[in-house]
């Protein structure tokens, strides 16, 4: 697969004219895959999960969930969650929060980028809204963009950039 930076230096003029952006952060590798590429489905979950439940009932169909967790420390996701994804089809997680389970979901084939881990789960209640757009490491990720991350770092595009 190609990394980020082949396709920085690929899309070099993309970078510039501000179509490709290189989310800011200090991210962390959880879950065994440590590489993702897709288009992304947005959630604002104000520290509830309840709406991410609802979203990964749903075919991932190769898509990248983006969650902005809010102000709240509480882990959004761990190996239920995550297990549950896998077998629904998506391709990985960006949290701008906290996960748990954290030797668990180093077993399981299924990127996740995340902020850091917490031991005590989100509320289970509704306060979530999906399919929003988001502002995380100085950029806007709007529902349908698309996300590629590696080791390197974490890429935007508003399209689907060419691989090969």
């Amino acid at each position: 697969m190609i990394t980020t930076a082949d396709l920085c230096d690929t899309h070099s003029d993309m970078i510039a004219t501000g179509d490709l952006h290189i989310l800011q952060g200090t991210w962390r590798w959880f879950g065994k895959a440590a590489s993702m590429r897709g288009p992304i489905v947005t959630l604002q979950a104000h520290g509830c999960n309840t709406e991410l439940r609802e979203q990964l009932d749903q075919p991932g169909l190769g898509r990248i969930l983006v969650i902005e967790a809010g102000d709240d420390p509480g882990a959004l996701l761990g190996e239920n969650l995550s297990m549950k994804a896998l077998l629904n089809g998506w391709a990985g997680f960006l949290i701008n929060g906290n996960v748990r389970d954290s030797r668990s979901l180093s077993a399981i084939d299924l990127p996740v980028l995340a902020l850091g881990s917490w031991p005590a789960r989100s509320k289970n209640e509704p306060g979530g809204m999906s399919d929003v757009i988001l502002e995380i490491g100085g950029a806007r990720l709007s529902p349908g963009d698309w996300l590629y991350a590696d080791s390197d770092g974490v890429l935007l595009s508003r399209v689907q950039l060419k691989t090969n």
